[in-house]
């Protein structure tokens, strides 16, 4: 059965793919902080959809350590990896203007939203090579690898740097037989965006995208399912915005 891993697919974003490739008959193995116990639940909701098998792996993205343990819990389970999803990310926990931000911030985010994942697909990756699958990675990206937000300069930073990753990825193993996407994420309704929910409530009435309302963690899973399905067969290294429009170019 093909297998995928989803970084951070207990909640918001993460849970939206996961309920997308379920759907799809995907066997799913999930990670995140939360202890297993609290993971029941959303296995069984999983498992409900379609999902041939489920799993929770707890594990931390930005422990590089725990990186070869995770997929050998993974192979152990499974018997096998077909697609990675790079979803797991923070936000700031205070938004400070960039004259502000401070080092350890900056670095809690790197880690967790770039080094993190690029160490994780560099540990799939080469075991997707050695074993000679044709696998399919994802990174969850957002509109803020080029939308300046100076109130939160370290992240996007980091997806910044999300997306010159996966130009990297993309380019080193298109001759393995293996696509890398990013999907871009807009304004989406989750547990990151709820402080600023008033906020963009407004900025979406006045216009900020052509479809003025916010995303939802399903319209992203929807469009990883796309990508792992081999929809875009013929294709690598492309960004997937889901926005709502609001990257058009507009007068």
């Amino acid at each position: 059965m093909k297998t995928v891993l989803v970084t951070g697919g207990g909640r918001g974003i993460g849970a939206g793919i996961c309920d997308a490739l379920a759907s799809d008959g995907w066997a799913v193995a999930f990670t995140g902080r939360k202890q297993a116990e609290e993971m029941a639940q959303r296995l069984e909701a999983l498992r409900a959809l379609g999902a041939p098998d489920a799993d929770y792996f707890q594990s931390d993205v930005s422990d590089l350590d725990a990186h070869e343990p995770l997929l050998d819990a993974i192979f152990a389970k499974f018997g096998r990896l077909d697609a990675l999803v790079n979803n797991a990310g923070v936000a700031p926990q205070v938004r400070l203007d960039v004259l502000e931000t401070t080092p350890e911030s900056f670095d809690r985010l790197l880690n967790t939203n770039l080094r993190g994942p690029f160490f994780l697909t560099q540990a799939a990756a080469r075991r997707f090579v050695a074993n000679k699958t044709k696998a399919t990675i994802v990174n969850v990206g957002s509109i803020s690898a080029t939308v300046a937000s100076v109130s939160r300069g370290e992240y996007c930073i980091s997806k910044a740097g999300v997306a010159m990753a996966t130009s990297l990825w993309a380019t080193r193993l298109a001759a393995e037989g293996i696509r890398v996407y990013e999907v871009r994420p807009g304004v989406i309704h989750t547990d990151m965006t709820g402080p600023v929910r008033e906020k963009y409530d407004r900025l979406l009435a006045e216009g900020l995208a052509p479809q003025a309302r916010w995303g939802e963690p399903e319209d992203i899973g929807k469009a990883v399912a796309m990508l792992l399905r081999g929809d875009l067969a013929y294709s690598t290294g492309q960004v997937i915005n889901i926005d709502g429009g609001m990257m058009l170019q507009r007068l």
